[in-house]
């Protein structure tokens, strides 16, 4: 899992709470279910963080959690907002692959080296996560001091009643203003971070190290995304901020942008950095996002005051609180709570005749994860304590046991580990790379691995976008993972595989799948069969393995795993093109099949 660095004095200085020892920070940590990894050379603590609470990929957000934490905070707290002074106009000309942007400014810091770095760190972490690699979103943040605002911004004219947009609310003339853009990649230069001459877009594209990176997210449009100000370019997102409006630590007054493909996922990640820079002392001052008549996107003619710190709200029933957690709360126990957490909560709807109560409750703007009403109940119950509830026997009175496939489960496992195999538990979501194009199966063919998976609408991160279809890219990724380790590496799994299927109910085919793979300097498809037949002996089931061909693995050193008459899989060596893209310096033969195939 990913992790964020935090530095403890930092913390505690944030906090308030100075005379926390590192041991006890660890354990009110581990309360909110931030797990301790360790600690970096700087004596840094590494925290291993869930990816719903992206507010606490900073210091100062895991800061401000545990003031909740420890009662010093209470409610929903709303940053201050200055009226807007600048304006982000938003051309026609703008990539319609990439048609949103939105901005804040945050004067009056207190910056130095830590901070600096904290804020750098929550950029990349909410690149890696919200932002999609940059794909989704992607974050600019400058000196505003090194911007040249233009003065008399297009939203200067009134605007008749009668032709107003509901949606817009029109900017003030006379303030500053920069535009965002596109441009040809040979039509403007700019300086780029870390380098000290000027380069067109196309000449960043090919020259420079954080294109090699994020290069192709623009390969395929027609112009480049560029932001100006009255001096010229200084930004072009997704790739690179323009050296002149560089952040140091020097630096007192931000102006921040963000561009991207949906107007909800940049306006959250602008909440989440801005609440981080109101910690440090910084004011919110508003933007105003002013989209041209003829833009792309959702927002033409539209003028958008950004950032938005309105609250949503989550309708809560009281019983349903104490059916989940287990125990017997009030009504001003549940409020209290709920404060605690860092939301707001009144009691609603009382019904008399059955005693049932709900509750409306306000969610801060930085909290991306509070979707369904079970969100609050686990902020009530991790404010209450999940160590203070007792345990209790469910209050059924069936006997359990195993069911008959987890039974299958364990015996394959026993016999692989029997066989020399160490037994993995990897994780059922993968990036679409990592399951397609990195073993080069080509997605929607018929070979293993190639159906069309299970596709999560909003992932949090690019490594768990699908529901992985094979076993097989899991293993590789742990013995890519492994490289400095010894070797034979033996490894195994038995899992859960998903693809999508019509005719099935839930419109998807789930089944789980036996997968193994034999790293060391001899491997062989002889060996691999061996580990096979072994498995099927065990089994009592009879095994066959006519030969195929399989773009994972080598041509002629490939077959079907045909099980009792059924085709069921396939084992082979790894084509040399795969053990390259995986880093893998020695051979490594493989099988997958699936499980039912061992049932008697």
């Amino acid at each position: 899992m990913p992790t964020v660095e935090i530095d403890p004095e930092e913390l505690r200085e944030l906090t308030g709470h100075e005379d926390k020892s590192d041991d006890e920070l660890r354990e009110d940590l581990f309360g909110l279910g931030l797990e301790y990894e360790g600690e970096t050379d700087d004596g840094e603590f590494e925290l291993e963080f869930a990816p719903d609470r992206l507010d606490r990929l900073s210091v100062e957000g895991v800061a401000r959690s545990l003031r909740y934490q420890y009662g010093d905070d209470r409610g929903v707290y709303i940053p201050n907002t200055n009226d807007a002074d600048w304006t982000i106009e938003v051309d026609a000309d703008v990539p319609d692959q990439r048609p949103y942007v939105t901005g804040a400014v945050v004067r009056g810091l207190d910056m130095d080296e830590a901070a600096l770095e904290s804020l750098i760190q929550l950029q990349e972490k909410l690149h890696a996560t919200m932002g999609r690699q940059r794909a989704k979103g992607a974050i600019g943040v400058h000196d505003l001091i090194t911007l040249k605002g233009q003065v008399g911004a297009r939203g200067g004219e009134d605007t008749p009643e009668e032709e107003a947009d509901p949606r817009t609310e029109v900017a003030p003339s006379g303030g500053k203003s920069v535009r965002y853009t596109g441009i040809g990649k040979r039509e403007d230069r700019f300086v780029p971070l870390e380098e000290n001459h000027e380069m067109t877009p196309q000449e960043v594209l090919m020259a420079h190290h954080t294109a090699h990176e994020y290069g192709d997210l623009v390969d395929d449009y027609d112009a480049m995304p560029a932001i100006y100000d009255d001096v010229g370019m200084f930004s072009f997102p997704p790739i690179i901020n323009g050296k002149r409006t560089e952040v140091t630590a020097d630096s007192r007054d931000l102006f921040i942008e963000m561009t991207g493909t949906d107007q909800w996922t940049i306006d959250h990640m602008l909440n989440i950095v801005c609440y981080a820079l109101d910690a440090r002392g910084g004011r919110v001052e508003e933007v105003e996002v002013e989209y041209a008549d003829d833009a792309a996107g959702d927002y033409a003619g539209s003028t958008l005051v950004r950032p938005n710190f309105e609250t949503k709200t989550k309708t809560v029933d009281h019983p349903a609180i104490e059916s989940m957690l287990g125990i017997d709360l009030d009504g001003e126990e549940v409020v209290d709570l709920m404060e605690r957490a860092g939301l707001d909560a009144s009691a609603e709807d009382y019904d008399a005749e059955t005693d049932a109560l709900s509750y409306e409750v306000e969610v801060p703007p930085y909290r991306v994860d509070v979707l369904h009403p079970v969100d609050v109940i686990d902020d009530v119950g991790r404010a209450y304590g999940f160590n203070e509830l007792d345990p209790r026997y469910p209050d059924v009175s069936t006997v359990g046991g195993r069911h008959e496939r987890s039974r299958l489960e364990r015996a394959a496992r026993e016999s692989l580990v029997g066989l020399g195999f160490e037994d993995l538990l990897n994780f059922h979501l993968i990036s679409e790379a990592a399951n397609y194009e990195r073993p080069g199966v080509e997605r929607g063919t018929d070979a293993l691995g190639g159906g069309e998976p299970a596709v999560i609408q909003e992932p949090y991160s690019e490594d768990y976008e699908i529901v992985r279809t094979w076993a097989l890219p899991s293993i590789l990724l742990v013995l890519e993972n492994n490289t400095h380790r010894s070797y034979p590496q033996h490894l195994s799994e038995v899992g859960l595989a998903i693809e999508q299927d019509e005719t099935q109910p839930t419109l998807v085919d789930e089944r789980h799948t036996v997968a193994a793979a034999l790293a060391r300097h001899d491997a062989s498809y002889e060996d691999a069969k061996a580990s096979l037949q072994a498995l099927c002996r065990a089994f009592d089931v009879e095994l066959a393995t006519p030969p195929t061909d399989h773009p994972t693995f080598i041509s002629g050193r490939t077959a079907d795993i045909v099980i009792d008459g059924e085709n069921v899989g396939v084992i082979g060596e790894v084509h040399p093109e795969v053990l390259v893209e995986y880093d893998l310096e020695v051979p490594v033969a493989a099988f997958e099949f699936d499980l039912d195939a061992l049932r008697e």
